[in-house]
């Protein structure tokens, strides 16, 4: 078994790995359905376009049901 260093996973991580790491525990809170979108997104402190951008960079799908799209749509008539 390959042994990895903490350089090694510093390197892995980035620049910023506490953030990093942040992210990667709400983009698997949000996979596992234990947060939504919503919440997912403000664990990891992104907007929504950030953290869909980074779900479609790690072939993550996106949990949304035809009730949610309902809500949506229902939102966005309302506010007209």
């Amino acid at each position: 078994m390959e042994s990895v260093t903490p350089g090694a996973f510093r390197d892995f991580l980035g620049p910023k790995p506490e953030r990093e790491l942040v992210l990667l525990a709400a983009i698997e809170l949000y996979r596992e359905g234990k947060l939504s979108l919503e919440k997912a997104t403000e664990f990891a402190g992104l907007s929504v376009r950030e953290f869909l951008y980074e779900l479609r960079k790690r072939d993550v799908p996106i949990n949304y049901t035809l009730e949610e799209a309902r809500e949506d749509i229902k939102l966005i008539l309302d506010s007209f």
